[in-house]
This record gives C-alpha cells, structure tokens and sequence, in this order.
C-alpha cells in the first residue's frame, strides 16, 4: 500500500479493529498452550491441552481497540515521518515501535488478565477473565494490570522491528516480480514469512514477558528482579532451552496470524477505500 494509496485515519481504525479481533479469535488455542509451556510451573500444572480458550474474554475486549490503535499510529506515520524514500526501511521501523508503545497502553492490561486466567494463576478462585480482572484489582491496583508494561514493550518494538520492514520490503519486491499490484493473499504471505521469522527470533523476550506478568509477588514487600535478573536465572537454572520455550506454537501462531492480521488489514482497508477488494500496492 503505497503512501499515494494509503488509508485515513478512520480507515485504519477500522480495519486495524477487525484485523486485530479476527486473528486473536482464530488462533487463541495455539497462544494458550505457548503460554503454558512458559510459565514457570510447567504445562500440565497450568492446565496442559485443557480449556484452551480460557482468559478469552479479555482478548474480546481488548483486541479490536489494541490493533486500530497500531494501525493507526503506523500509517499515519508512515506517511508524515520526514524521511527520504530511502529510508523507509528505518521509516517503517521507527513507525512500527511507536506503533507497538501506542498499542500496548491498551494490550498490556488484556494480556494479564488473558495470561493468569490461561495458566489458572488464581486457581479456583478466578477462572474467567472478569473474575481475574477483580483479583487483579483488588490484590494489586490499577498498576497491576501494567505489570510487564516494560518487557512487553522489550519484546514487541524489537519483533516490530524485524516484521514490519521485512513486511514492506517483501512486498516491494513480489510486486515487482509480478509487475502489479499484490492480492490481498499475497500480502498474507508476506505477512506469514516476516512474522515467523521476527516470532522464532524474539522468543526469549516473550519468555521474559510471560514470567514477569506471572509474578504475583507483591513489589512493595519483595524486591523484584530486573529483566536480566530473570534472564540469568531461567539461563543458569533451566537452561538456554528454557528460553525457547514455547518457540514452535509461537512462530506457528504469529506466521499463520501474520498470514490473518496483514491479509485481512489490507482486504479490509482497500474495501474502505472503494478500490478493489484484495489489491494493494
């Protein structure tokens, strides 16, 4: 989608909105079972293959509003940054991580509520989203839905920064080949290859993540370790496996929803805009 072409503010907002709820619905399963693998009591203990679409509820909420405000941000920077052509790699990157800090304000606080309830954190005494949300609040405050702000945003502006350039110039180059503008499908699988790859390569940080949003240790009465605290110990007492844990679900995840996220994005988006369904440039 060329910046001649691209899509307004409101445009973005909704078809990032629809992208965003299609992706997370389709493939929850999948970020279930990654997400037990991870968490420190290992998968059967968080719940193994059962109830793969507990913590759901969250995601419903918070996904539609999460992905408008990436897009948002993304392509309205995409096309004001004051950068030369030539750039647009670092142009891409630069809207993409800013992207990623916008949409995190809004993400974090679902992915808490989504991680405890998937790993049965609370036991028995909050089994839904809503149940968790309350136990969050009451236990911790406002601030404990921001716990793991930090390494969320550790983990997603390096991932961003991989995907989005690699999206864009995977592109460039198809549409080139094929001297026209791409399907939508073949934007997808644009999206499917630079999500896998920026996926397999920035696991250990979603490990990171993971962890520290599973820590309900209360930071007012114990001494919290630093990321590369966290780092060190899962390195010397689990081994560097450890911090791959969850690498095969999650690359599968991320490149079949790369494949979702970016294909309905930009079906949707050019709909929006009264072109042809399933083109892009």
């Amino acid at each position: 989608m060329s910046n001649q072409s691209a899509p307004t503010f409101y445009q973005s907002l909704v078809a990032g909105g629809l992208a965003g709820t299609a992706v997370d619905l389709l493939f929850f399963p999948i970020d279930t079972v990654k997400t037990r693998l991870q968490s420190s009591q290992g998968f059967i203990r968080a719940g193994g293959f059962k109830g793969v679409y507990k913590g759901i509820g969250s995601v419903v909420v918070g996904s539609a509003p999460g992905a408008a405000v990436f897009f948002c941000t993304y392509d309205t920077l995409k096309k004001t940054l004051p950068l030369p052509s030539d750039y647009a790699p670092l142009t891409h990157m630069i809207s993409a991580s800013l992207g990623e800090v916008a949409a995190c304000s809004i993400r974090v606080p679902t992915e808490v509520i989504k991680t405890r309830t998937q790993t049965s954190t609370y036991g028995s005494a909050a089994q839904s989203s809503l149940a968790a949300a309350r136990l969050v609040l009451s236990t911790e405050g406002v601030r404990g839905f921001y716990r793991g702000f930090g390494s969320t945003i550790m983990r997603e502006i390096p991932f961003t920064s991989l995907q989005f350039p690699l999206y864009e110039l995977l592109k460039l180059r198809l549409a080139r080949i094929l001297h026209r503008p791409l399907h939508a499908y073949e934007a997808a699988v644009c999206g499917s290859f630079s999500g896998g790859v920026a996926a397999a390569l920035t696991t250990p940080l979603d490990v990171l993540k993971t962890r520290v949003m599973l820590d309900l240790r209360d930071p007012t009465k114990h001494q919290r370790p630093t990321l590369a605290a966290r780092f060190r110990d899962i390195y010397v007492n689990e081994g560097a496996k450890a911090l791959f844990a969850g690498v095969v679900p999650r690359t599968l995840w991320i490149s079949a929803g790369g494949a979702v996220f970016l294909g309905v994005y930009e079906w949707a988006a050019q709909s929006l805009m009264g072109q042809e369904p399933g083109r892009t440039t």
